[in-house]
Protein backbone atom coordinates (compact mmCIF):
# COMPACT_ATOMS: atom_id res chain seq x y z
CA UNK A 1 0.00 0.00 0.00
CA UNK A 2 1.44 3.60 -0.72
CA UNK A 3 2.97 5.65 2.00
CA UNK A 4 -0.13 8.23 1.57
CA UNK A 5 -2.78 5.98 2.14
CA UNK A 6 -4.51 4.92 5.47
CA UNK A 7 -6.08 1.93 6.03
CA UNK A 8 -8.81 2.34 8.33
CA UNK A 9 -11.47 -0.58 9.79
CA UNK A 10 -14.56 0.81 9.57
CA UNK A 11 -17.27 0.02 12.58
CA UNK A 12 -18.99 -2.46 10.37
CA UNK A 13 -16.05 -4.25 10.12
CA UNK A 14 -14.64 -3.10 6.21
CA UNK A 15 -11.59 -2.01 5.35
CA UNK A 16 -11.49 1.15 3.97
CA UNK A 17 -8.37 2.79 2.30
CA UNK A 18 -8.08 7.23 2.30
CA UNK A 19 -5.95 8.39 0.37
CA UNK A 20 -4.05 11.78 1.06
CA UNK A 21 -5.79 13.95 3.09
CA UNK A 22 -9.68 12.92 2.02
CA UNK A 23 -11.36 12.94 5.94
CA UNK A 24 -14.39 11.38 3.87
CA UNK A 25 -15.45 8.71 0.79
CA UNK A 26 -18.80 8.27 -0.51
CA UNK A 27 -20.65 5.91 -2.52
CA UNK A 28 -24.18 5.45 -3.43
CA UNK A 29 -26.59 2.55 -4.55
CA UNK A 30 -30.18 2.52 -5.71
CA UNK A 31 -31.92 -0.29 -3.22
CA UNK A 32 -35.80 -0.90 -3.17
CA UNK A 33 -36.63 1.92 -5.26
CA UNK A 34 -34.46 4.69 -2.99
CA UNK A 35 -31.28 6.13 -3.12
CA UNK A 36 -28.65 4.70 -0.51
CA UNK A 37 -26.17 7.15 0.61
CA UNK A 38 -22.87 5.64 2.29
CA UNK A 39 -20.07 7.93 3.81
CA UNK A 40 -17.06 6.48 5.04
CA UNK A 41 -15.40 8.36 7.61
CA UNK A 42 -11.71 8.40 8.59
CA UNK A 43 -12.31 7.63 12.16
CA UNK A 44 -14.07 4.49 10.88
CA UNK A 45 -17.52 5.63 11.35
CA UNK A 46 -19.92 4.47 8.73
CA UNK A 47 -23.18 6.69 8.10
CA UNK A 48 -25.77 5.45 5.85
CA UNK A 49 -28.43 7.45 4.87
CA UNK A 50 -31.34 6.77 2.48
CA UNK A 51 -32.87 9.03 0.28
CA UNK A 52 -36.96 9.11 0.53
CA UNK A 53 -38.70 7.66 -2.53
CA UNK A 54 -40.49 11.15 -3.45
CA UNK A 55 -36.99 12.64 -3.79
CA UNK A 56 -34.96 10.11 -5.64
CA UNK A 57 -35.53 11.90 -8.65
CA UNK A 58 -34.71 15.41 -7.31
CA UNK A 59 -31.67 13.40 -6.36
CA UNK A 60 -31.15 12.11 -9.17
CA UNK A 61 -31.31 15.51 -10.95
CA UNK A 62 -28.65 16.72 -8.91
CA UNK A 63 -26.29 14.14 -9.30
CA UNK A 64 -26.73 14.93 -13.50
CA UNK A 65 -26.46 18.63 -12.77
CA UNK A 66 -23.33 17.72 -10.67
CA UNK A 67 -22.01 15.54 -13.22
CA UNK A 68 -21.61 18.32 -16.16
CA UNK A 69 -20.78 20.58 -13.78
CA UNK A 70 -17.90 19.06 -12.91
CA UNK A 71 -17.03 18.63 -16.37
CA UNK A 72 -16.12 22.36 -16.54
CA UNK A 73 -14.66 23.12 -13.26
CA UNK A 74 -12.18 25.69 -13.97
CA UNK A 75 -12.97 26.25 -17.46
CA UNK A 76 -12.64 30.17 -18.22
CA UNK A 77 -14.01 29.48 -21.76
CA UNK A 78 -17.85 29.49 -22.59
CA UNK A 79 -17.45 27.45 -25.75
CA UNK A 80 -14.77 25.15 -23.87
CA UNK A 81 -17.44 24.61 -21.26
CA UNK A 82 -20.05 23.85 -23.58
CA UNK A 83 -17.36 20.80 -25.63
CA UNK A 84 -17.44 19.70 -21.96
CA UNK A 85 -20.24 18.86 -21.22
CA UNK A 86 -20.71 17.65 -25.02
CA UNK A 87 -18.13 15.04 -23.92
CA UNK A 88 -20.32 14.26 -20.68
CA UNK A 89 -22.99 13.79 -22.75
CA UNK A 90 -21.47 11.40 -25.23
CA UNK A 91 -20.10 9.22 -22.38
CA UNK A 92 -23.76 9.42 -21.27
CA UNK A 93 -25.17 8.42 -24.76
CA UNK A 94 -22.71 5.29 -24.57
CA UNK A 95 -23.76 3.90 -21.17
CA UNK A 96 -20.40 5.18 -19.17
CA UNK A 97 -21.76 7.05 -16.30
CA UNK A 98 -17.75 6.61 -14.79
CA UNK A 99 -15.38 8.14 -17.54
CA UNK A 100 -14.36 11.82 -16.45
CA UNK A 101 -14.25 14.76 -18.71
CA UNK A 102 -11.42 17.17 -17.01
CA UNK A 103 -12.06 20.75 -17.94
CA UNK A 104 -8.09 20.93 -18.12
CA UNK A 105 -8.31 18.68 -20.83
CA UNK A 106 -11.26 20.70 -22.60
CA UNK A 107 -9.35 23.98 -22.07
CA UNK A 108 -8.69 25.82 -25.89
CA UNK A 109 -10.44 23.07 -27.58
CA UNK A 110 -13.04 25.34 -29.40
CA UNK A 111 -10.65 28.04 -30.70
CA UNK A 112 -8.61 25.24 -31.98
CA UNK A 113 -11.55 23.45 -33.44
CA UNK A 114 -12.63 26.80 -34.48
CA UNK A 115 -8.83 27.46 -36.41
CA UNK A 116 -9.25 23.75 -37.77
CA UNK A 117 -12.73 24.41 -39.20
CA UNK A 118 -11.67 27.87 -41.01
CA UNK A 119 -7.91 26.07 -41.65
CA UNK A 120 -9.41 22.98 -43.54
CA UNK A 121 -13.27 23.81 -44.76
CA UNK A 122 -14.27 20.38 -42.69
CA UNK A 123 -17.55 20.77 -40.85
CA UNK A 124 -17.41 21.79 -36.83
CA UNK A 125 -18.76 18.50 -36.31
CA UNK A 126 -15.88 16.59 -38.67
CA UNK A 127 -13.37 18.26 -36.83
CA UNK A 128 -15.04 17.80 -33.19
CA UNK A 129 -15.01 14.20 -34.36
CA UNK A 130 -10.88 14.54 -35.52
CA UNK A 131 -10.22 15.88 -32.11
CA UNK A 132 -11.70 13.64 -30.07
CA UNK A 133 -8.86 10.52 -30.87
CA UNK A 134 -6.23 13.44 -30.06
CA UNK A 135 -4.26 13.48 -26.76
CA UNK A 136 -3.90 16.72 -25.06
CA UNK A 137 -0.36 16.66 -26.16
CA UNK A 138 -1.65 16.39 -29.68
CA UNK A 139 -4.10 19.00 -29.23
CA UNK A 140 -1.43 21.62 -28.37
CA UNK A 141 1.17 20.49 -30.91
CA UNK A 142 -1.78 21.81 -32.95
CA UNK A 143 -2.08 25.05 -31.51
CA UNK A 144 1.75 25.52 -31.82
CA UNK A 145 1.77 24.79 -35.58
CA UNK A 146 2.91 27.22 -38.26
CA UNK A 147 -0.60 27.15 -40.12
CA UNK A 148 -2.73 27.31 -37.45
CA UNK A 149 -1.15 29.60 -34.64
CA UNK A 150 -2.12 32.82 -37.02
CA UNK A 151 -5.54 31.87 -37.09
CA UNK A 152 -5.47 30.82 -33.16
CA UNK A 153 -4.29 34.15 -32.36
CA UNK A 154 -6.61 35.90 -34.37
CA UNK A 155 -9.59 33.86 -32.75
CA UNK A 156 -7.95 34.71 -29.28
CA UNK A 157 -7.78 38.44 -29.89
CA UNK A 158 -11.15 38.71 -31.44
CA UNK A 159 -12.47 36.71 -28.11
CA UNK A 160 -10.70 38.97 -25.82
CA UNK A 161 -11.81 42.34 -27.78
CA UNK A 162 -15.66 40.99 -28.10
CA UNK A 163 -15.69 40.40 -24.12
CA UNK A 164 -13.85 43.57 -23.85
CA UNK A 165 -16.22 46.59 -22.59
CA UNK A 166 -14.02 49.17 -23.90
CA UNK A 167 -14.44 50.30 -27.51
CA UNK A 168 -10.45 49.75 -28.37
CA UNK A 169 -10.51 50.81 -31.78
CA UNK A 170 -12.15 53.91 -31.18
CA UNK A 171 -9.16 54.87 -28.45
CA UNK A 172 -6.77 54.01 -31.00
CA UNK A 173 -8.65 56.00 -34.15
CA UNK A 174 -7.69 58.81 -31.52
CA UNK A 175 -3.77 58.47 -32.22
CA UNK A 176 -4.83 57.94 -36.01
CA UNK A 177 -4.15 54.40 -35.40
Amino acid sequence: MAENVEEVTMNDGRKVAFAGKRKAIKSSDFVNGEVQVRIDFRNGATKLYTVPGPLTSKAACHGGEQKYGDSYAGVDDIEDMIAACDAVQENLAKGDWSARVEGSGIAGTSVLARALVELTSKTMEQVKEFLKAKTQADKMALRQSSKLKPIIERLEAEKVAKASKVDTGALLAELGA
